[in-house]
């Protein structure tokens, strides 16, 4: 489970009477603004688009549910349907009378995709290709999506591994990265259109360049955006696998203030014979040396995890590892899966544990979760940060946490705050005030 986390709650992106309903990760929502573009430049009208998320079967539950409700909601608009969940099973949404139109991954941001004429022949409504068989990065995907705060520029889609729990290989095919060239290239641009902060992110982001010539890394690739673009403030990266850090990217930490202290580390277990199972290539061990590594490189760190519960055949003793390494590796952030056995899956034929072992074992997790960021906001208590500015009184550190602050601070800009306390979920702060000269 790479940069996937879905945030189950969709986003819906208006343009004119289209509508994109965006599930699922950042990567999802990053390709939604193509899809937007893309909408307009073929003249679609009166549509709604929902760009589908597959992690969890929950995420597939809410799509229908939301394509059903549009239905009812917009009877004579054209219902589209994308992204992971269709790519992985157009025949469902096909199946659908509510739907008009499924597109696969690849086909939701080639140009025509959304032209009137493709809703005339009934051949056309299921356009789905082997996602397998895509092999480059296409162009538009270095066309950074832009919030008010901050841009994101995808510099890698796909994955080449192949996690017992994980589908998202099946709807997003292998790795393939962007050119070095063309992401420095993009953050030239967002950085010259005044943006502070811009987050690289991707399926694997860490496979960035094995498939290129020369095989290039993350880390040189950083390091050159930093050297490129001297003129912006902040790079941060999205969720990272573990097994994957390489030593540039290790120097770029310690090295390079303007690399954002913060990783997001897919981690899923804590337990060996679990990470085994799951097919994942860092051991316990493993984790807690990177962890180790990185905090003497950068001291200023945070640590964020993907966490799975009640993975198939966990014993009490074995999630007892996955819960103590919360405070082992001193973990800030968590997002906690309680496990969801996806069809076409290993780990869906493995043995099962007991759903409500697994919901209660997601609770203790979560709970873990809550008192880890305590006792990280409790450490920051005094000190001043300098906070990239989200909406007003909304601010995010370096390390990515969450400041409600008082006083006057532009929206996307970075000011700096003085932390006085905390409520248990984000730092509370006040805006420094600069001392005349």
């Amino acid at each position: 489970m790479k940069d996937v986390t879905p945030e189950i709650a969709a986003e819906v992106h208006p343009e004119a009477d289209v509508d994109i309903v965006t599930f699922g990760c950042r990567l999802n929502a990053y390709e939604s603004e193509v899809i937007r573009r893309r909408a307009a430049e073929d003249g679609l009208s009166d549509a709604i688009v929902f760009n589908t998320c597959a992690v969890t079967g929950e995420a597939v539950r809410q799509a229908r549910q939301a394509i059903r409700k549009a239905r009812r909601e917009r009877p004579g608009a054209k219902l589209i349907v994308t992204g992971c969940a269709a790519q992985i099973d157009p025949a469902a949404f096909a199946a659908m009378a509510e739907v008009d139109l499924v597109l696969g991954n690849a086909e939701k941001t080639e140009a025509g995709a959304y032209a009137p004429p493709k809703f005339d022949a009934e051949p056309a409504r299921v356009r789905v290709n082997d996602i397998m068989s895509v092999r480059e990065t296409a162009g538009h995907l270095i066309d950074g999506l832009k919030d008010r705060a901050r841009a994101y520029v995808e510099v890698q889609n796909g994955c080449d591994h192949r996690c017992t729990f994980c589908i998202i290989p099946y709807g997003r095919g292998n790795s393939r990265s962007a050119p070095a060239g063309e992401v420095v290239a993009q953050v030239q641009r967002l950085a010259a259109q005044g943006y502070r902060e811009v987050v690289l992110t991707g399926v694997d982001v860490t496979s960035w360049g094995a498939d290129l010539p020369g095989q290039p890394t993350l880390g040189q690739l950083v390091a050159r955006i930093l050297k490129l673009v001297p003129e912006l403030p902040r790079l941060r990266l999205s969720s990272i696998d573990a097994a994957e850090i390489d030593p540039d990217l290790l120097r770029c930490l310690a090295e390079e203030p303007r690399l954002a202290p913060y990783l997001h580390l897919s981690l899923q277990a804590g337990d060996d014979m679990i990470l085994k199972r799951m097919k994942r290539r860092h051991s316990r061990a493993d984790a807690l040396k990177l962890a180790a590594e990185v905090r003497a490189a950068r001291p200023d760190v945070a640590f964020g995890a993907d966490l799975i519960a009640g993975f198939p055949t966990e014993t009490d003793e074995m999630f007892e590892n996955t819960l103590a390494l919360v405070e082992d590796a001193e973990l800030a952030f968590l997002h906690v899966f309680p496990f969801s056995p996806r069809p076409g899956t290993p780990a869906a034929r493995m043995p099962q544990v007991a759903r409500d072992v697994v919901k209660a074992r997601a609770a203790r997790l979560r709970a873990a979760g809550e008192a880890a960021l305590a006792r990280h906001l409790d450490a920051q208590v005094g000190r001043t940060l300098d906070g990239l500015v989200e909406r007003p009184g909304v601010a995010r550190a370096p390390d990515f946490t969450e400041i409600a602050f008082a006083g006057e601070a532009e929206v996307g800009g970075i000011a700096a705050m003085t932390v006085t306390g905390h409520d248990g979920r984000r730092l509370i702060a006040t805006v420094r005030v600069r001392e005349a000269a």
